[in-house]
C-alpha cells in the first residue's frame, strides 16, 4: 500500500472514530457542546450505582474470553522450539541512568518535598521516560536488540502519534465520564501541552514491554503453535463486527452504563474489520495459522503498564479517579478490579498503531 491510500485510509477510520459518537448523541437529542468541553469539567453522567448481577456477568465473560485465549481455544503446543542459547553482555550504561532517574522520579511522586512543590504535578513524564528507557535497555541486555538502538526515528515517531493516540481516548471519555482528573487546575493551552507532554508516553511504553515479553523464551514457546483459528467467510463476519461496532460507538454517550466498555472494544473491531475488508493485513491474522504471540504479547504488556500507570497513580499529586458504573468494586490503586480487562483489547490497538506507523514508514510514495 502507498502512502497516499494508506493516508486515506487513516483519515476515513478517523473520521468514522470521532464522528460516530456525536452521530449518535446528536440523533438522541444530546447537548453537543458538553462532549467538547475544554478542559473537560463538568461532570454530567450520573452513573448507577453497583451491580452485583453485573458484575458476575461482566467477570464471567472476562474469565471466558481470557481463559480461551491463555489456553489457545484448549490445544497445547504441538512441539517445542529448540531452546535459545542466552547471549553475555553487559546492560548498558544508558540503562543504569535510566534505572536512577526511575527511582528518584518515583519517590517524587510519591512524596511532597517543599522545595519541590512546583514541579510536583508534573512527575508523571519524566517518571515513564525514564521506564521506557529502562525497559529499552532491559530488551537490549536479554536480546541485544531495542526500539531505542535499533529503529530510533519509529521509537522517536511513537511519541508524537502516542499524543494524538490518547487524545482520541480522552474525546471518547467525554461521552461515558469515566475517569476524571484531579490536581491539575491549569488555562486550556497549559493543560493541553502538558497532557500531551504525559499522553506521548503511552505508545512507546506499551510496544516497549511488548518487545521486552517478547525476548522471553516461554511466552515465545507456547504461543507460536496454537490452535489455528480459520474463519469461514471472514469478510462478512468483519462486516457484522463493523456494524455491531460502529451502533456501539454511535451509542455510548446514549447509554453510556451499559455500552461503556465499547470505548475500548469499538475503535479494535472498527479499525481491524476495515483492514479485513479492504484485503489488508490485520492483528488477528497470525491467528489463524496458530501463532498467537502478537496479539498476546500486546494485551500483556497494556496489562503491565495499566499496573505500573495505576500504582504510580496512586499517592501522585496530579492524578486520575475512576467512576465506573454497574462494576466499581475490588479496587487495586483507584481502579475497580474488572477496570483493568479495558487494558487488553487496548494493548492490541496500541499494536495496531505501531503496525500502522512501521507501515507508513515503509510504505511507497
Amino acid at each position: 500500500m502507498n502512502r497516499k491510500a494508506l493516508c486515506v485510509g487513516i483519515f476515513f477510520t478517523g473520521t468514522m472514530l470521532i464522528g460516530l459518537p456525536l452521530a449518535g448523541c446528536f440523533w438522541a437529542g444530546h447537548p453537543i457542546r458538553q462532549y467538547l468541553e475544554f478542559p473537560p469539567q463538568t461532570r454530567y453522567v450520573v452513573h448507577a450505582p453497583f451491580s452485583l448481577w453485573a458484575f458476575l456477568l461482566y467477570a464471567t465473560f472476562i474469565l471466558l474470553i481470557v481463559g480461551f485465549f491463555v489456553t489457545g481455544g484448549g490445544r497445547k503446543p504441538k512441539t517445542k522450539p529448540p531452546p535459545s542459547v542466552p547471549l553475555k553482555r553487559n546492560f548498558p550504561w544508558w540503562g543504569w541512568v535510566a534505572l536512577f532517574c526511575c527511582a528518584i522520579c518515583w519517590i517524587l511522586a510519591w512524596t511532597r518535598f517543599a522545595w519541590f512543590a512546583t514541579l510536583q504535578p508534573h512527575t508523571f513524564f519524566p517518571l515513564w521516560l525514564a521506564f521506557i528507557i529502562l525497559t529499552n535497555a532491559t530488551c537490549y541486555f536479554r536480546s541485544g536488540n531495542c526500539m531505542l538502538t535499533g529503529r530510533p526515528v519509529y521509537f522517536c515517531l511513537l511519541f508524537i502519534v502516542s499524543a494524538v493516540f490518547w487524545w482520541f481516548f480522552e474525546y471518547l471519555n467525554r461521552f461515558v465520564q469515566n475517569w476524571y482528573y484531579t490536581g491539575s487546575e491549569y488555562s486550556p493551552i497549559v493543560y493541553f501541552l502538558l497532557a500531551t507532554l504525559s499522553f506521548s508516553t503511552v505508545l512507546p511504553a506499551v510496544l516497549s514491554v511488548q518487545d521486552l515479553l517478547r525476548t522471553f523464551p516461554n511466552l515465545e514457546n507456547r504461543f507460536c503453535q496454537m490452535k489455528p483459528m480459520p474463519l469461514k467467510h471472514p469478510t462478512v463476519i468483519a462486516w457484522l463486527c463493523l456494524l455491531f461496532a460502529s451502533a456501539g460507538l454511535s451509542g455510548i454517550g446514549v447509554l453510556p452504563d451499559l455500552l461503556f466498555p465499547l470505548l475500548w472494544i469499538s475503535p479494535l473491531l472498527i479499525i481491524t474489520s476495515l483492514q479485513q475488508i479492504f484485503g489488508k493485513p490485520y492483528i488477528f491474522n497470525s491467528l489463524t495459522t496458530g501463532d498467537w504471540r502478537h496479539p498476546v504479547s500486546a494485551a500483556m504488556a497494556a496489562l503491565v503498564c495499566g499496573f505500573l500507570w495505576e500504582m504510580w497513580n496512586f499517592y501522585s499529586l496530579a492524578r486520575w479517579t475512576y467512576s465506573v458504573p454497574l462494576v466499581h468494586r475490588l479496587q487495586i490503586f483507584e481502579m475497580p478490579l474488572l477496570g483493568y480487562a479495558g487494558y487488553l483489547p487496548f494493548g492490541l490497538e496500541c499494536a495496531v498503531v505501531g503496525t500502522l506507523l512501521r507501515a507508513f514508514g515503509d510504505s511507497e510514495v
